[in-house]
């Protein structure tokens, strides 16, 4: 067999008394998409981040092939991983904000700027996507920025390219392209870590797939030796149990008053948009990256202005009101970017989880017992992997991160919630756990508003489904008409999907 490109030998990593890495061994060979799978928690992102030289692990070695065969690579040395070809691709961009995308990325290039510039718009042409290099990178999407962290890949010519959760953010034709252009790498004989948590790209784009799990590979093969139920068996824990699926599924009042209405509403990035939402219903709201949607709820949680229209809750204009009086009436967002927005890093879990809720805990001081019941009530509620509550947010995994600020969003006890991109690097186990909450929220009579990419999520859940285009509602679905294909239609503006009733 050839030489591997990396080779990783008996890596074990501990942050205090959690062993997170218990003795990885892995290789990854020339022209190979190597998928890495595993729950939140598993590992992976602290053994990319051990391969990189971030981290500095307790014990192992790793490899990589050098013009005189296999070299050892130093540890807590990114320079080092750098220079032998190994790049990342983070799943959570991280970008100079005050750059342009230019900028970001040809920083740290030897080259000559004009031939680094030639070669740059080659590969946006190449890949067929949309990117002003002049724009600050602060403006950009979290899509946006996912395809700068990819351009700078692409760029440096890696030997291997470990990308963490490529797609999380990408249109379906962005998606595509990056596909096309990892099968160029293959031809290249660039070898590819591909971490992903839709295990329908394992089948897509992997040639070999290696599962994680309690910080051990359990688990190789070629990616033909492997159906969908053997991935997700395999990345389940052992002692898992599955959540009682609901038998019924109960039915929307729609003669009931709605909840919550927009009429004629428009904002930067969105126009003219009337919907209602009832209570107890899941309205699932589809479209592609920069359709308006993130754009939508942001101004209606008073993040944004308003240019025209009204919003009401129960009957009650709330347009214009502040973010804080908008909690208070009933609305909360769980947003999309939770780095950005979402979390408070070097804060302990309980209070992240009870930041929305100071006030109904103490008028002075905090109570810490109060703090406490409510922390541990969502840690067991929503299944939130950690050493206790008094555990820093930022050394959990993004999906135990997303538990914790849908948890801190809930605690405010809300009539309507707006969740955007609730899964994003959600794993199989934990992606039901979300599904149970979002329909125990509808049990409680509580009104969501489901953003998400995820077509099949919206099928899955939604009571209703609204599909947007270019800032506007372009179809709207119930019942049966509910459909990846109606809904796929609808986001990319095509006519002749059916809609379903205004109501």
């Amino acid at each position: 067999m050839d030489t591997p490109i990396l080779s990783v030998r008996n890596i074990q990593k501990s942050f205090g008394s959690n062993a997170v890495l218990r003795g990885i061994n892995l290789d990854v060979f020339p022209g190979e998409v190597l998928a890495l799978i595993g729950g939140n928690g598993a590992g992976k992102s602290t053994l990319v981040k051990s391969i990189m030289g971030i981290y500095k692990p307790e014990g192992g070695e790793i490899f990589i092939r050098g013009e005189a065969g296999l070299e050892k690579l130093e540890f807590s040395n990114p320079a080092a991983s750098l220079n032998k070809g190994v790049y990342l691709v983070p799943q959570e961009p991280m970008l100079f904000p005050n750059q342009t995308v230019e900028q970001n990325i040809l920083m740290g290039m030897g080259e000559k700027k004009s031939e680094l510039l030639a070669r740059l718009h080659t590969v946006i042409t190449v890949l067929g996507w949309k990117l002003d290099l002049g724009r600050s990178a602060r403006s950009l999407t979290i899509a946006e920025q996912q395809l700068v962290e990819i351009l700078r890949g692409l760029l440096r010519d890696a030997k291997l390219l470990i990308l963490d959760e490529p797609t999380s953010a990408l249109t379906f034709d962005e998606v595509n392209s990056l596909f096309a252009a990892i099968e160029t790498l293959r031809q290249k004989n660039i070898g590819v870590i591909y971490i992903t948590h839709r295990l329908n790209e394992v089948f897509q784009i992997a040639t070999r797939v290696a599962i994680m799990r309690d910080g051990l590979i359990t688990l190789t093969g070629e990616a033909g030796e492997f159906d969908r139920a053997m991935l997700v068996k395999g990345l389940l824990p052992e002692d898992f149990t599955e959540r009682a699926a609901e038998t019924e599924r109960r039915a929307v009042d729609y003669r009931a008053q709605p909840v919550f209405e927009l009429r004629n509403f428009s904002g930067y990035g969105f126009a003219d948009i009337s919907l209602k939402l009832y209570p107890g219903e899941i309205l699932g709201f589809c479209g592609v990256v920069g359709a308006g949607r993130t754009e939508l709820a942001m101004t209606v949680f008073g993040r944004d202005r308003a240019l025209s229209g009204r919003v009401f809750l129960d009957g009650e204009d709330i347009t214009g009101m502040t973010t804080g009086e908008i909690t208070k009436k009933g609305v909360n967002y769980v947003p999309e970017d939770r780095f950005l927005n979402g979390i408070f890093r070097i804060c302990h879990l309980a209070g992240n989880i009870t930041s929305a809720c100071l006030r109904s805990m103490s008028r002075f001081f905090l109570n810490s017992a109060a703090e406490g019941a409510i922390a541990e009530k969502y840690v067991e509620d929503f299944r939130i992997k950690t050493t206790g509550i008094r555990q820093e947010i930022g050394s959990l995994s993004g999906g135990n991160q997303q538990k914790a600020v849908m948890g801190r969003a809930l605690t405010t006890k809300p009539r309507v919630v707006i969740l955007d991109e609730p899964t994003r690097g959600i794993d199989a186990g934990a992606r039901g756990d979300i599904y149970a909450i979002i329909n125990g929220l509808k049990k409680e009579n509580v009104a969501v508003l489901l953003i998400s990419s995820d077509m099949e999520e919206i099928v899955e859940l939604s009571d209703r489904a609204v599909a947007m285009f270019q800032g506007r509602i372009s179809g709207e679905f119930t019942g049966d008409e509910i459909t990846q294909d109606n809904l796929m239609r609808a986001s990319f503006g095509v006519t002749g999907a059916a809609k379903g009733s205004a109501l």
